[in-house]
């Protein structure tokens, strides 16, 4: 399959919502890593800035996971100049038809079921 962009989003998919603060790890990082070393591009979409956004950045940077862009896609310039970024699938616990789970011992708030996500990815052929 041909390599991918994906954009993913941070609270509530790579981690609890927990905002300000880092969340708790949901299973993002196994998955990610597939992603990654299949040659998908992540780009890290999200609403964080400042001290936030780079405890983010963090999060991926400890994890091991690079990153192509942070709320951008590097090679869009060259054809777009819209500010939507453009990503060929997009990961994010706001998205209708995301999996889900919900689990009040580790949030308050759903969050991204990374074991059904990666059979979704798997049917994608990601």
């Amino acid at each position: 399959m041909k390599k991918q962009v994906i954009g993913i989003d941070f609270d509530g998919t790579c981690v609890t919502n927990d905002y300000p603060a880092v969340g708790k790890d949901i299973g993002a990082v196994p998955v990610l890593h597939k992603l990654v070393d299949a040659g998908h591009k992540l780009i890290l979409i999200t609403n964080r800035a400042d001290e936030p956004l780079k405890d983010a950045k963090a999060w991926f940077r400890k994890n091991g996971i690079p990153l192509y862009g942070v709320n951008s896609n590097p090679s869009q310039a060259r054809w777009s100049k819209s500010p939507k970024i453009y990503a060929n699938y997009y990961i994010d616990d706001t998205a209708i038809g995301c999996p889900l789970i919900t689990n009040s011992l580790l949030s308050h708030k759903p969050y991204v079921d990374w074991e059904r996500l990666e059979i979704l990815l798997k049917e994608k052929g990601l």
